[in-house]
């Protein structure tokens, strides 16, 4: 997944902070970027804007691709919204109806409707043939600054607010049909696309809501230092992303909301999105800088066949010169390569040598190369960090290893300490993944199992002490005595 395999990220000065990232769903797959008084339209691969949108007489906001692509709306901070076709420049609609900021902005899922949050506590649906309001909703009591649409049904959508609510609207009833208490100025909500699920994000807190049981609280997630801004689904919908001020993104199984990883910036985080197929993650900063890392390609180039080139004789005696009789020829020594692993502890990626040494193919023909590289990795104190941070897949190939392979003498001591290592890491986590949990009671066997034959060893070797130290005592001493025609003879003296 996303997570693993980023290049170094490529950064862009915007004008202003970016307070809002949105791919379009349509290839080329291009982003619009919201800073300022400007709409930038970048290429997945591009560093300078491809197309950019300043009809704007504020700041605007929260521009939004619709789902074919060909459409992009807009909120600004005179309480317009404006509609751009991709294709050209000059608004195709204006709505004016809000007297305040124009925080969020969102297509329904007919394509034909827009509905917009706005700073004057009101929420508003637009006809986008007619350009003209359809709806005013006056529920909440404070700032609307976020929402979203639901994919599957144009009447339903939702929207976050100051005063602390989450609300889903439904245009057929002219109300509210939902409402849930979030506990802190919400700043970002995220249905799922099943409908079914929705998250909310304000204050610190990141909350999952069951729509289908009437707003009942899933899990509430504390992973941020400060405000939690922006939220984020993957693809495939296993990964949850959040953004926040204390300059972190936080990423979350959507199994479990366990957070699997994390990643670093520079500034606090205002806005965040991901490419299709999670190829690509673009993070804007309050600073003004928009981060882009791609995802490396896992294809591996095909290498050319490199063409030999002629020897240093062939340019001295030519190419048809033959060896004379006194002629002595001297073979230059081949050059001896270093092992991939080697290189990878040469370049100190510890966890890549690991990985290498831990593929079947060297476990099973040359599991002694597996020891020296555990035990190379221990002698440099790094073990316990090459072990980490290991999904189920990854363990389950060490934990192979070891079982294997412990009861070996030659490799005991080593493995041994290995496996404690991984105890240790791993313990909190023991009951998450039963293959997991398989291998560690199969390790858990096996160590007991060991632990018994070297208890049974250390009996046998007492008793076998106790029998040589009794014959050392029986076993006779031998003196020299002088005879008396002159020789000496041995004599044995009983103890």
């Amino acid at each position: 997944m996303l997570l693993f395999f980023i290049k170094t990220p490529v950064q862009i000065k915007e004008f202003g902070a970016v307070s809002k990232v949105d791919f379009s769903p349509q290839p080329p797959y291009n982003y619009a970027v919201t800073a300022s008084s400007r709409i930038h339209i970048y290429g997945r691969y591009s560093q300078e804007p491809i197309k950019t949108f300043s009809r704007f007489k504020d700041t605007a906001y929260c521009a939004t691709f619709r789902q074919d692509g060909r459409l992009l709306v807009a909120g600004s901070e005179d309480g317009g919204v404006q509609l751009f076709d991709i294709s050209g420049r000059a608004p195709l609609r204006q709505f004016e109806g809000h007297t305040k900021a124009v925080h969020t902005v969102d297509f329904t899922a007919d394509k034909y409707h827009v509905v917009s949050g706005a700073d004057d506590y009101t929420v508003k649906l637009w006809d986008i043939p007619n350009s003209k309001e359809i709806l005013t909703f006056k529920e909440h009591s404070d700032y609307v600054r976020c929402g979203c649409a639901s994919k599957l049904n144009p009447d339903l959508f939702i929207t976050g607010s100051y005063d602390h609510t989450v609300k889903m609207f439904d245009a057929r009833t002219n109300t509210s049909v939902l409402s849930v208490e979030h506990g802190q100025p919400v700043e970002s909500v995220l249905l799922f696309p099943s409908g079914g699920l929705l998250v909310s994000a304000g204050g610190r807190y990141v909350k999952v809501w069951d729509m289908l049981k009437g707003g009942q609280l899933l899990v509430s997630l504390k992973n941020h230092h400060k405000t939690v801004t922006c939220l984020c689904l993957s693809s495939s919908g296993q990964r949850l992303l959040s953004g926040s001020l204390d300059r972190k993104v936080k990423v979350y199984s959507t199994t479990s909301y366990k957070v699997v990883h994390s990643f670093d910036y520079a500034a606090s985080i205002l806005s965040l999105a991901l490419a299709h197929e999670d190829e690509t993650i673009v993070v804007g900063m309050t600073n003004g800088i928009l981060s882009v890392k791609h995802r490396k390609s896992e294809a591996k180039k095909e290498s050319l066949p490199r063409r030999r080139r002629p020897a240093y004789r062939t340019f001295i005696k030519g190419k048809n010169y033959m060896k004379q009789r006194d002629d002595i020829l001297i073979n230059r020594p081949a050059k001896k390569h270093l092992e991939l692993y080697d290189r990878d502890l040469k370049h100190f990626r510890i966890s890549k040598a690991l990985d290498r040494v831990l593929d079947p193919t060297c476990t099973i023909k040359t599991p002694e190369i597996t020891v020296s590289i555990i035990k190379e990795l221990n002698r440099r104190g790094v073990l316990a960090n090459a072990l980490a941070g290991r999904d189920e897949k990854e363990i389950s190939h060490v934990l192979n290893f070891l079982i294997r392979h412990l009861s070996q003498p030659r490799f005991a001591p080593v493995l041994i300490n290995a496996a404690e290592i991984i105890i240790d890491i791993y313990l909190p986590v023991i009951g998450q993944s039963p293959v997991v949990d398989k291998k560690f009671l199969l390790l858990q066997g096996l160590v007991e199992k060991e632990i018994d034959y070297q208890r049974e060893l250390l009996q046998t070797l007492g008793m076998m002490d106790m029998l040589f130290a009794t014959m050392r005592r029986k076993e006779g001493t031998s003196v020299l005595e002088h005879t008396s025609d002159g020789f000496p003879e041995n004599k044995k003296i009983e103890s």
